[in-house]
């Protein structure tokens, strides 16, 4: 199945880089995605990332709206303003750059989680705050 998910903690190594988890590549090998499209996400501190089919379907959202639209303008700024192209290296590995470690706070190590069409990047105490809030809000639900 084509779909991100659980979730894995990585080191970055001496050059900045991370591997990114073997059940994410496969994935992307799966649906030939040879380059990354990474936005800053709208609600976590927490960098998303999926193939390019992603960003056009942003791009779809916004072409159907009016473009002077406060809406339009605003979609637009989060995703192209709050957005990067990214590829990973021939060993499966990821750059983490400014643009991901200041959204983030990402320093030494990295939480992958999956979301189903995308995955995310996350400073891992972060990452298991939130899953933690999550989880104790939907219980509360119940």
């Amino acid at each position: 199945m084509n779909r991100f998910l659980s979730n894995a903690t990585n080191r970055i190594d001496a050059k900045g880089r991370v591997s990114v988890p073997s059940m994410f590549r496969a994935v992307l090998a799966r649906s030939a995605v040879e380059e990354l499209y990474a936005w800053q996400d709208f609600v976590f501190p927490a960098v998303s990332m999926a193939g390019p089919e992603v960003l056009e379907r942003f791009e779809r959202m916004i072409g159907s709206a009016d473009p002077f639209s406060a809406e339009a303008n605003k979609m637009s700024l989060l995703i192209h303003g709050g957005g990067v192209f990214m590829k990973l290296d021939g060993e499966g590995r990821l750059l983490v750059t400014d643009f991901i470690r200041d959204f983030t706070g990402i320093t030494d190590r990295v939480t992958f989680a999956g979301r189903g069409d995308h995955f995310q990047l996350w400073e891992p105490a972060a990452f298991e705050e939130m899953q933690s809030r999550a989880r104790k809000e939907r219980t509360a639900i119940s």
